[in-house]
């Protein structure tokens, strides 16, 4: 570790040299004609000998540029690029002293039907109305580098940890592959695996739906969406990778994803298997799948678990053995359909041990409750989606996106648990062993018309979303359940069977009408069903008969719930250059229809309501670099059939519900606003967001404990409870010849009040959360790059009514990775993170190392790639968590993956129309 850290020092404060011997390169760019500012030109430097571009920056809303540049005897060219306007070329020889060009007047291109450039002279970032675009080929990346690496490099552009994607603080929440979805709008498949050198631009935009997106209306989201594209030689022709390893304790991983382009045909199919909790698919070529503490493949949870297109697959709750086949199909038929589908088969099974301690509150005296268990499932699934855009003619467009979801299942646990009192008196304990099949069946679909009519901005549309839901699941259970006193104790040996619908289905119209340029009337009706239905029959096993055929009506039931929404409303459009939003507001009239079935009883409950509903979004541009956004949204919440109906529910024995029927529907406000201020001229950029979630009358769970712990469990209503967050994000970058400096810094609080009563006395519960957090990365070309990350969690928990006062809690989060290419041919890495919980039981280990290195190499012109790795090098990877919630304090440990050492062998294939891009065309940002 010394060495480590002595390295780190000196690479760090090797970067405060950039500024030694550097001089400054400035000027004015202004419209020939107007002599008005020209905002967002890119200016850039290229040396005469290679065409390498060496730095660039853009104009500020005044039109002003600043480079600074280190000392050079080279030859170099200052360029100024702005669309329709032709480029501005001046020889800059021998920099030793700061130079101002003054005023540049940029010349009107003529006959330009969009835009005419010089291929190998695009300017790096162009920013337009709504539409940010970088040139891939500006920024440098290693000869093998995917396209996530390439995004790390794009100003303004982050990926966390965890694999989330934010561009000037906004999240990426749909990424496309020249407009289309790729193995789904999640997009990670791509970024993770589709090589860099084959995308010509990267394109950010607002998020749209697709209503919004074929009408031509402003996003009324806040997310970003990326489009790449791919260059025109390289969409035509075949590339991929192959991968396989085998290591130690029996660990194996492999995977494989191919790809054939031609035009607007696209073809990829993908497949991997493993045992190291990743789904196979983060082809990153120094840690490839590694899991665990990594979190690196396609997506993962809070809790740990990991997946794809609403496939899950574990985590870090246990050891995951996956295998999925997957298909992704582009094309455009008759020249008026774009269509794209995919395809997965999935298969994975989990084996976990489980050890919890959990603090229970009351209002007179706390309780203990230890349990352990052990759990293995498993699951096959099938994954259709499907997506077609149908342009009847210039003003209709017809989008239909049907998906199909159907999955077989299996769970086996066995757990035992005891609860005691604070003097560790036994109140109860218990015994279960289960066996569970389920079959899961989930049918969606968007469909959407859009039609524009002669009148400039009137327009119809017509949304359509559905989602119909259903899980059929047979349930063995054994257990034995004891208490302390003389209540007889409950124990049991038999079968459920449990049949649940949840169906969904929402019909929107909209009709625009302009009232000025900017402005539109708005009118839309809103239709919303939604019907959920749960039937549960039990049977005891008979010892009469040898079978479970003794149908136990007290632990059957039958609950259904429909709820018909219907909201017609009338709003305003804005639309400007930059602002738009819009607003619509109106009754929204809803029938809650709820119905149960239990011991012969039939209980109709039906109700109507009438309730005024707001909903609204602004979003105000400041210039290029600043953005205001806010929403506001006011509704109503029904509660769940359970909530309001005499059901009693007794499949714990420790825990038994019962609705009420006096329960009143929630009013909920949701108030969200950000600020954004991202500057390309100084790379530097902080982004603020603030809001509430404010429920009044919100249903909250009122329970009663007997001597023994069992407790007994209802719904009423509290007047208020809210969710209140805070946060500030921040960035930059230096760039000098080949090193690089990111730095990334922020904070986010996080505050809510909870109700709900214990034993029939109120509880209050204030819980604080901060996390602040810090990043940097320091690189030299394509070499070295170190990158150290510290992460504080602070949760702190103030109760009333409870013999507990408050709870706390603080995890550090350290890590440093750092990656190398030399020497030539040879790929290091070395990635370490310490990880300290502070108040977490006895018992429970409070911190831990894991430290994870690769060795790779490549041979055969590049296309084989032999490496080992090893995870967990000191062997000290565990998962113990420490979760404070209104009404107890739970420290859990699940297993985890340990130390193994793999083996692997990667073949890279590519076969394209075009050539390779020229390497001296890029340069590092």
């Amino acid at each position: 570790m010394p060495k480590t850290f002595y390295l780190f020092c000196a690479l760090f404060f090797s970067s405060f040299l950039f500024s030694q011997n550097t001089f400054t390169i400035k000027g004015k760019v202004v419209d020939p004609t107007t002599k008005l500012p020209i905002e967002s030109a890119t200016v850039y430097l290229t040396s005469v000998k290679d065409s390498s571009v060496v730095d660039y920056t853009i104009t500020n809303k005044m039109g002003n540029f600043a480079i600074k540049v280190k000392k050079s005897d080279k030859a170099l060219n200052l360029k100024v690029s702005f669309i329709s306007y032709q480029d501005f070329v001046e020889n800059v020889t021998g920099l030793t002293a700061d130079k101002d060009f003054g005023t540049i007047e940029l010349k009107e291109a003529s006959n330009l039907l969009n835009e005419v450039v010089v291929k190998s002279e695009i300017p790096p970032i162009r920013i337009k109305k709504d539409t940010l675009e970088f040139n891939a080929s500006s920024f440098k990346v290693g000869a093998d580098a995917n396209v996530e690496a390439l995004l790390k490099q794009l100003p303004g552009v982050e990926i966390t940890p965890e694999g989330k994607i934010t561009v000037n603080g906004k999240e990426v929440n749909n990424i496309l592959v020249n407009g289309k979805p790729f193995f789904g709008k999640d997009g990670k498949i791509a970024t993770q695996n589709l090589p860099a050198e084959i995308i010509e631009k990267v394109q950010v935009v607002d998020t749209k739906t697709k209503s919004e997106e074929i009408s031509g209306d402003a996003s009324g989201s806040e997310n970003k969406t990326i489009n790449l594209t791919i260059q025109e030689d390289k969409n035509k022709g075949f590339f991929g990778k192959i991968m396989g390893g085998l290591g130690s304790d029996k660990r194996y991983e492999s995977s494989m994803l191919v790809n054939y382009f031609k035009g607007e045909r696209k073809i990829s199919a993908l497949a991997s298997s493993n045992n190291i909790n990743s789904i196979g698919f983060s082809m990153d070529e120094i840690f490839d799948n590694m899991g665990g503490g990594r979190n690196s493949s396609v997506y993962y949870n809070d809790d740990g678990s990991f997946g794809i297109n609403n496939m899950s697959f574990g985590g870090n709750r246990g050891i995951t053995r996956s295998n999925m086949i997957g298909i992704n199909y582009q094309d455009k038929w008759l020249k008026k359909v774009d269509q794209s589908g995919s395809y997965y088969f999935t298969n994975a099974e989990t084996e976990n041990a489980n050890r919890t301690d959990r603090i229970n509150f009351l209002p007179t005296g706390n309780t203990l409750t230890k349990s352990n268990s052990i759990t293995k499932n498993g699951s096959d699934g099938h994954n259709i989606s499907l997506d077609f855009e149908i342009a009847l003619d210039s003003t209709a467009t017809i989008y239909i996106n049907p998906r199909f979801q159907t999955s077989k299942g299996f769970g086996k646990s066995s757990r035992n648990q005891i609860t005691t009192d604070e003097n560790l008196n036994e109140l109860n304990s218990s015994n279960n062993d289960d066996y569970n099949e389920n079959d899961n069946s989930n049918f969606g679909l968007d469909a959407s018309f859009s039609k524009q009519f002669k009148k400039k901005k009137r327009g119809l549309s017509v949304n359509l979303e559905a989602e119909l839901q259903k899980r059929d699941e047979y349930i063995n259970t054994k257990s034995a359940t004891l208490f302390a006193d003389a209540t007889p104790d409950d124990i049991r040996n038999q079968n459920r069977f449990e049949n649940n619908k949840n169906d969904f289905m929402k019909l929107e119209v909209r009709y625009g009408e302009p009232l000025t340029d900017s402005l539109r009337l708005s009118l839309t009706s809103e239709l919303t069903l939604r019907k959920i239905g749960n039937d549960l029959n039990t049977f005891d096993f008979n010892t009469g008969t040898n079978s479970y055929d003794d149908f136990n009506d007290v632990q059957s039931n039958e609950v259904n719930s429909k709820t018909t929404t219907y909201f017609p409303s009338t709003g305003l459009i804005l639309d400007k250059s930059k602002t738009n939003g819009r607003i619509n507001f109106g009754p929204e009239f809803i029938n809650f229809d709820a119905n149960s079935n239990y011991l012969g009883v039939r209980t109709n409950r039906n109700k109507t309501y009438v309730f005024p509903r707001v909903k609204g979004y602004i979003s105000h541009r400041i210039g290029k670099s600043k953005s205001i956004y806010s929403f506001y949204d006011f509704g109503v919440q029904m509660p769940q059939a359970n909530q309001v109906l005499p059901v009693e529910n007794l499949s714990n024995p420790l825990s038994t519900f019962i609705g009420n029927d006096d329960l009143k529907p929630t009013l909920r406000h949701n108030l969200y606003f950000s600020f954004n201020d991202y500057d390309y001229q100084s790379r530097s950029g902080y982004y603020l967001y603030s809001g509430i979630n404010l429920s009044k009358d919100a249903v909250v769970s009122s329970t009663v404990y007997d001597n023994n712990f069992k407790a007994t469990t209802t719904y009423q209503n509290v007047d208020v409870t809210h969710n209140s967050y805070l946060g500030v994000n921040w960035n930059k970058s230096y760039k000098k010849e080949k090193r690089t400096l990111r730095f990334g810094a922020g904070v986010s609080f996080n505050y809510d009040y909870n109700k709900g009563l214990t034993n029939a006395v109120l509880f209050e519960s204030k819980g604080l959360n901060i996390n602040p957090r810090f990043n940097l990365t320091w690189s030299i070309d394509e070499m070295i790059t170190v990158a150290p990350s510290y992460r504080y969690t602070f949760s702190k928990t103030d109760f009333k009514n409870y013999v507990i006062d408050k709870a706390d809690n603080f995890i550090h989060n350290a890590k440093l990775e750092i990656t190398s290419y030399m020497p030539k041919h040879f790929v290091l890495g070395s990635d370490f993170g310490y990880t300290y919980n502070s108040n977490i039981a006895d018992g429970f280990k409070k911190d831990f190392y894991l430290w994870n290195v690769s060795l790779g190499y490549n041979f055969f012109k590049d296309q084989l790639l032999a490496k080992v790795k090893v995870y967990d090098l000191l062997n000290q990877n565990l998962n113990s968590t420490r979760t404070i919630t209104p009404t107890a304090i739970v420290d859990a440990e699940n297993t985890v993956l340990r130390r193994y050492v793999m083996f692997s062998l990667t073949y890279k294939l590519e076969k394209f129309a075009g050539k390779k891009k020229n390497d001296n065309m890029m340069f590092m940002d």
